[in-house]
C-alpha cells in the first residue's frame, strides 16, 4: 500500500513539471487524469479540473468564454464536439484561443477507451518564426543561431522555474504536515543551535513546563526555561553538545510538575534535539506502585520476625506475670513491673510495624472536603489543650475531590498531634488547604513549636527516629509518609519563621457536577439497614423502592421501567446474591451498584468488584451520596 501510494505521488509530480497541459478523458468522457498546467492554460474552476468533470462541461464553459471564437448555437456547438469525441480519432491541430495564444493540440485514442491530449503554448515559437521569416533576408546565419540558442535557453529556463515552483508546492505542503504533527503531539519538541538559541519550537513549551515562554524561536534557552529549569537541566545539556544523548527526569519546584526530558545531539549542525513531556501523573502513579510493592517486601520480612518476637513477649509476660505471683523482696516487684511495661510496649510497637507493613490499599472516593475538614475539627478540639488554639482554613476553589477520607483524616491526626506536643501546652497550630498549580492539593500544618532541627529535618521520617525519648515510637511520621505515598503524594518538613510545618501534597483529583435524583431500587434483606438506608436516599431526594431478594428486585424492574438506579447488597434472602441478581439483568439496564460489609480479601468481594462499584458498610450519607453520584469512580 505504501508503494502504491509513493507511485501515485510520484506520478502526479511528474505530469505537473512537464509544460504541456495533458489530460486524459475515459469512455464516458469523464475526465479520469489532468496535470496542473492543464487548469492554469485554460483557466478553469476547480470542479473542471477533478477527476470525474464531463467533457461537454469543459467544452461549454470554453465556448461560452470565446475560446473557440464566435461558434453561434452554443449548445449545438457542444453537443457536436461531443460527437466527435465520442468517434475518436488521433490528430493534430493548432488554433489561437481568444486570449491571442497560439496552442497546438495533439490526441491519441486509448486501447481500453477514451483518450490522452497533449495541449502545447507555441504563441512565442510561432512569433519568432514570424519575425524570422519577416526578417530573413536581413539575419545572418550566426544572427539565427543566437535567437535558437535563445529559445532553447529560454525554454530550459522556464522548465526550470516550473520544477522550483513544483518543489516549493510540495515542500510547503510537507512542511504544514510536520508542523501540524508536532502541534498535535502533547510534548514540546524543539531544536537549539551550537549558540544555545531555539531555532524550531512547536508551542508546548508553556504547557510542559508552565511558567515558561510559548514563542521562543531565536530566544536562547536559559530565558526561555527560566532559572530553576535550566539548572536541572544543564549538565545534560552540555553532554549533549558533547556528543552524549540522555533522556532523564526533573521536579519543576515552580509548578509542581514531573517532566522528562530527551536530548539528541545534531551532528550535522552541532546543535541539539529536545523532546519535553510532562509526567507528573505518570510520575504519581509510579510512586504509589512503588510505595505499594515497598510495603509487600516490608511486610515478607517483618512477618515471620514479628511472629517469633511475639512470641518471645508472650512468654516473657507469662514468666513475670509468674513472678508477681511468688514471695519477693520489693525490689525484685519494681523490677518485675518495669519488665512487664517494656514487654506490653514492645507489643504495642509490634502492632504498630504490622500496620505499616501490612497490606491497605488506597481507595480514594468523592469528599466533600469542607464536610471533612469539620469532622477533624471535631476530633482535633477534644484532644488539644485549652491553651493551644486550632485553625482551619480552606482556600481551595471546589467542593468535592477524590480522597481516601480515612488514610487523610489518620495523617492529619498524627501530624497535628505531634504539633500539639511540639507547643508544649501552649501555641497555636494552623491547618491550611490549597491547590497548587492544578496538580496537588496541599494540606499544611504549621505551629508555633520550635521547630525541627536540622538533624530532625534530614531524619524524620525514618523508622524510629524520635525526638520524644522514651515517649516514642520513632513510626508516627512515618506511617504519616507512607500513608502519603501510596497515594502518590508527597511530605515535605521545613521550618517558618515561628515553628515547624509539614506538608502533604495528593494528586487533585476533581469531581464531576452531581447528577439528578431519579427512582432507585434499594435490594437489602435488613429492614433496619433498609429503613436507615432509604432515609439517607430521601434526603439527597432520591424517590426509593425496595426489595429484599433478587425475586422481588427482578419483578420491581419488570413493572417500574422509571427505575434509574440499582443499589443492592451482596448478601439477600434466599440462594441469590447481589452478583447473581447483577449477572441476570437484561442488556441495557440501568446503572448498578453493589454494597457489602465482607472484607476487600473475601472471594464474593472480589467477585463484585468485576461486576459493578462496591461501597463498604459501615457508610456516611455523604458517602453514600457520593458514591452514586459518580457512579462509584474512585
Amino acid at each position: 500500500m505504501a508503494d502504491r501510494t509513493q507511485t501515485q505521488e510520484m506520478t502526479t509530480v511528474g505530469l505537473n513539471l512537464i509544460q504541456q497541459a495533458l489530460t486524459i478523458y475515459d469512455r464516458d468522457l469523464k475526465l479520469a487524469v489532468c496535470n496542473m498546467r492543464f487548469q492554469e492554460m485554460f483557466d478553469l474552476p476547480d470542479h473542471l479540473a477533478n477527476p470525474g468533470a464531463e467533457f461537454e462541461d469543459t467544452i461549454r464553459f470554453l465556448a461560452k468564454r470565446g475560446d473557440y471564437g464566435d461558434v453561434g448555437d452554443i449548445e449545438h456547438f457542444v453537443t457536436t464536439r461531443v460527437d466527435m469525441a465520442r468517434a475518436f480519432e488521433p490528430h493534430y491541430m493548432e488554433r489561437t484561443r481568444a486570449n491571442g495564444r497560439t496552442i497546438s493540440v495533439e490526441g491519441s485514442p486509448l486501447p481500453q477507451g477514451g483518450w490522452v491530449t497533449v495541449y502545447t503554448d507555441i504563441t512565442r515559437t510561432r512569433r519568432q518564426e514570424a519575425l524570422l521569416r519577416g526578417r530573413s533576408e536581413e539575419l545572418s546565419d550566426q544572427l539565427l543561431g543566437y535567437s535558437e540558442e535563445l529559445s532553447a535557453t529560454n525554454r530550459q529556463l522556464e522548465s526550470t522555474i516550473t520544477a522550483l515552483e513544483e518543489a516549493k508546492r510540495q515542500l510547503t505542503a510537507s512542511e504544514a504536515r510536520t508542523r501540524l504533527t508536532t502541534e498535535m503531539v502533547p510534548a514540546h519538541i524543539a531544536h537549539i543551535g551550537a549558540d544555545r538559541r531555539y531555532t524550531y519550537s512547536n508551542r508546548r513549551l508553556s504547557s510542559v513546563i508552565p511558567g515558561s515562554k510559548s514563542e521562543i524561536i531565536g530566544v536562547r534557552i536559559e530565558d526561555a526555561l527560566g532559572p530553576q529549569a535550566y539548572a536541572a537541566i544543564d549538565r545534560q545539556l552540555e553532554e549533549a553538545f558533547a556528543g552524549v544523548p540522555s533522556v532523564f527526569e526533573f521536579s519543576h519546584e515552580v509548578s509542581s510538575r514531573r517532566i522528562r526530558v530527551a536530548f539528541t545531539p545534531d551532528d550535522n549542525q552541532g546543535g541539539v534535539f529536545i523532546l519535553s513531556m510532562d509526567i507528573t501523573e505518570e510520575a504519581q502513579t509510579r510512586a504509589a506502585l512503588q510505595q505499594t510493592r515497598r510495603r509487600e517486601i516490608a511486610a515478607q520480612l517483618t512477618s515471620g520476625l514479628a511472629h517469633d518476637f511475639s512470641n518471645l513477649l508472650t512468654i516473657i509476660l507469662g514468666m513475670q506475670s509468674k513472678l508477681q505471683r511468688m514471695d519477693l523482696p520489693e525490689s525484685a516487684a519494681e523490677l518485675i513491673s518495669a519488665t512487664l511495661s517494656a514487654a506490653r510496649r514492645g507489643g504495642g510497637l509490634l502492632n504498630r510495624i504490622a500496620d505499616m507493613t501490612g497490606r491497605r490499599d488506597h481507595n480514594p472516593v468523592s469528599t466533600d472536603l469542607q464536610n471533612f475538614l469539620n469532622e477533624l475539627e471535631t476530633l482535633l478540639l477534644s484532644a488539644l489543650p485549652k491553651d493551644v488554639r486550632l485553625n482551619i482554613s480552606n482556600t481551595t476553589d471546589e467542593a468535592t475531590y477524590q480522597l481516601d477520607a480515612g488514610m487523610l483524616q489518620d495523617s492529619l491526626l498524627n501530624l497535628v498531634l505531634n504539633a500539639r506536643d511540639s507547643c508544649d501546652g501552649t501555641g497555636k497550630i494552623d491547618l491550611t488547604v490549597d491547590t497548587i498549580q492544578d496538580t496537588w492539593i496541599e494540606f499544611n500544618i504549621t505551629d508555633t513549636g520550635p521547630g525541627f532541627t536540622e538533624h530532625a529535618l534530614s531524619h524524620a521520617l525514618e523508622p524510629f527516629f524520635t525526638t520524644k525519648g522514651g515517649e516514642g515510637s520513632g513510626l508516627g511520621l512515618t506511617m504519616v509518609y507512607d500513608m502519603t505515598k501510596l497515594a502518590g503524594g508527597r511530605m515535605l518538613l521545613s521550618n517558618t519563621e515561628n515553628g515547624g510545618r509539614v506538608s502533604l501534597r495528593l494528586p487533585l483529583r476533581r469531581v464531576d457536577s452531581l447528577e439528578s435524583p431519579g427512582m432507585i431500587l434499594l435490594v437489602e434483606d435488613s429492614p433496619d439497614l433498609r429503613d436507615t438506608i432509604r432515609g439517607i436516599l430521601r434526603e439527597a431526594g432520591h424517590s426509593v423502592v425496595e426489595a429484599a431478594s433478587a425475586a422481588e428486585a427482578l419483578a420491581l424492574l419488570q413493572e417500574l421501567p422509571e427505575i434509574s438506579a440499582l443499589l443492592s447488597d451482596i448478601s439477600l434472602e434466599g440462594d441469590k446474591t447481589g452478583i447473581d441478581l447483577l449477572n441476570t439483568l437484561p442488556e441495557n439496564h440501568c446503572p448498578t451498584f453493589l454494597m457489602t460489609s465482607l472484607p476487600p480479601d473475601d472471594p464474593l468481594f472480589c467477585a463484585a468488584r468485576e461486576c459493578a462499584p462496591v461501597l463498604r458498610k459501615p457508610f456516611t450519607a455523604h458517602e453514600l451520596y457520593a458514591f452514586l453520584s459518580t457512579g462509584g469512580t474512585p
